[in-house]
């Protein structure tokens, strides 16, 4: 299956090119709205060739939602403070709190579209810049008994699966969500059970 996005962060000139049709993306979509971003408008903005675009890229959707997961990563990081508990609570109220925002699904949404089209291959690059950081997170720490799978689990499935299901309602309910505080400890209880039986082994 030929690349659709360009998620992964090479180096040299390939990192430029993706830069550039980054940037012409964003300048394009704040000048004429979703509808201005065409290959051949980014193309021209950027300074590069269609057939690269293209060639990185596939289609105009793949080349914007690469664009949304790097705002996205940048613009929401995860904490990698050494203190696990601190950047867990720091991360799930931030998300918590997003998640209650309309609309805040789409950038979601759209991925599992593209997955469920395009094939897995495409949302594992897209939300490969997220993984490393969660995984940054694990190392600061220093929890060899953690991976980012038990953070999906734990933590992102619970929590996706509430928003989707309209875990945040409008009304009187509207602060009704999941418990962060509780979701923390479950990994943190997961971690200590680890660490209990490795020790004793």
């Amino acid at each position: 299956m030929a690349q659709v996005t360009g998620s992964l962060r090479p180096g040299g000139r390939t990192a430029k090119t993706r830069d550039a049709a980054h940037a012409a993306v964003r300048a394009l979509m704040a000048s004429g709205g979703p509808s201005a971003v065409t290959m051949a408008a980014v193309a021209e903005q950027a300074g590069v060739h269609q057939t690269t675009l293209y060639r990185r890229w596939r289609t105009t959707e793949a080349l914007v939602l690469d664009v949304a997961a790097d705002d996205v990563a940048s613009a929401f990081p995860v904490p990698a403070t050494g203190d696990l508990r601190a950047d867990l609570t720091a991360y799930v109220d931030h998300l918590l709190d997003d998640l209650a925002r309309p609309g805040s699904l789409g950038f979601f949404r759209a991925v599992v579209a593209a997955s469920e089209t395009e094939g897995v291959e495409v949302a594992q690059e897209l939300t490969a810049p997220r993984i490393d950081q969660f995984r940054a997170m694990l190392e600061a720490d220093g929890a060899p008994e953690l991976s980012t799978v038990d953070l999906f689990e734990l933590v992102l499935a619970p929590v996706f699966t509430w928003a989707l299901l309209g875990g945040f309602p409008a009304g009187p309910d509207a602060d009704r969500r999941p418990d962060g505080a509780r979701l923390v400890d479950n990994v943190l209880a997961v971690r200590a059970s680890r660490k209990r039986a490795r020790t004793a082994g």
